[in-house]
């Protein structure tokens, strides 16, 4: 599931300075514009549903931080009702001849393969100017969660509600997990982590209980068509390459819409109703190009060697994030190893290792 690593504020030397006034108004519009959730929960104009939503991120907060016997923190202590259903919205870019994710650098926090923007207007604008500017192909996607890493007390946003009780509860361990552990320049990493751990102590938590074994069949069908996702990508991705320089954007676009309508909709098609999975649990949808492929890749990157890694060494989930821990610490202080998602891999046989 996607969000924003909230670190907009901070990047006091990105060159753009009117990005940074409205980036930070709209930080300190949802962070103070909430009120505390008690204020809802005793307002008779809230629905009950909401009401419910509240109290239940509360007791999936309470159960994950004395599953790993931290101290609780004052994050999701209040609540922000958003203007529109999404709290941001990420812009991700791509070159038109090949899938890759355009690094957009903060200082402090590192790169990342996406930009964010409170206003959707502010968003398309800047996708515009990344087309005409610098020749990327890009694709907007709407947020509805993202972590601050504990620089700030995240609030619950409105955003939530419209996710079912155990897709919250995911949500939740999810951004929660970000608050316990981050590593700096890993987006990947972090997002896999986070997932693991986020489906983990959603199966803990929902232990026995017949939403769980519902959520978990569909879970496992959406599962198999994102694997064909990745697999009809790099077909795309294989045409690419055997073309190399001989290319232009004009006929990259067009292979690629070519591609779309005739290989990769009618394959996914297909598969969703063998899996009987309803469309829109289903991948078929009208922006595919370039950019959305890319931004597929990076948050769709699989985990198998993170979860290898806690199998081969008999942990549980709390042993494990104690290892990592420890193993951050070694890794820290060596300085053959460029990133800690390869020096994971390293401890894993025939675990492949990042090639830039």
């Amino acid at each position: 599931m996607l969000k924003i690593l909230m670190l907009l504020f901070l990047c006091s030397s990105c060159g753009m300075m009117g990005y940074l006034t409205e980036q930070g108004f709209g930080q300190a519009k949802v962070h103070w514009g909430a009120k505390k959730n008690e204020v809802y929960l005793d307002d008779p104009k809230v629905s009950e549903d909401v009401k419910r939503k509240i109290l239940l991120v509360g007791e999936y907060k309470k159960f994950f931080y004395h599953y790993f016997g931290a101290k609780p923190t004052n994050i999701y202590t209040k609540t922000t009702i958003l203007p529109n259903k999404a709290v941001t919205y990420l812009v991700i870019a791509s070159p038109h001849t090949k899938i890759e994710a355009h690094e957009f650098n903060f200082p402090i926090m590192g790169s990342f393969p996406y930009i964010g923007f409170f206003q959707k207007d502010s968003a398309i604008e800047y996708a515009k100017d990344l087309r005409e500017d610098e020749n990327l192909v890009t694709w907007i996607r709407p947020v509805y969660a993202y972590s601050s890493l504990g620089l700030l007390e995240d609030r619950i946003l409105s955003s939530f509600f419209q996710y079912d009780d155990v897709e919250l509860a995911e949500l939740v361990f999810h951004e929660l997990f970000h608050t316990i552990f981050f590593i700096k320049n890993e987006v990947d990493l972090n997002e896999n982590l986070a997932n693991l751990y986020g489906q983990a102590m959603l199966q803990e938590y929902f232990k026995g209980r017949p939403e769980l074994e519902d959520y978990l069949a569909r879970e496992a069908k959406k599962k198999k068509v994102s694997l064909r996702v990745v697999e009809l990508i790099s077909i795309l991705q294989t045409e690419f390459a055997k073309l190399g320089g001989f290319i232009t954007n004009e006929k990259a676009d067009e292979l690629t819409q070519r591609f779309i309508t005739e290989v990769f909709r009618p394959d996914l098609r297909s598969l969703c109703a063998k899996l009987e999975l309803d469309e829109e649990d289903c991948e078929i949808k009208d922006d595919w190009n370039q950019a959305s492929f890319a931004a597929f890749l990076t948050y769709e990157e699989e985990q198998d060697f993170l979860e290898k890694l806690m199998v081969q060494n008999n942990f549980d989930l709390k042993q494990y994030l104690i290892w990592l821990r420890m193993e951050y610490d070694k890794f820290d202080d060596q300085d053959k190893i460029e990133s800690f998602t390869d020096y994971l891999k390293l401890k894993v046989p025939h675990a492949p290792l990042a090639t830039n």
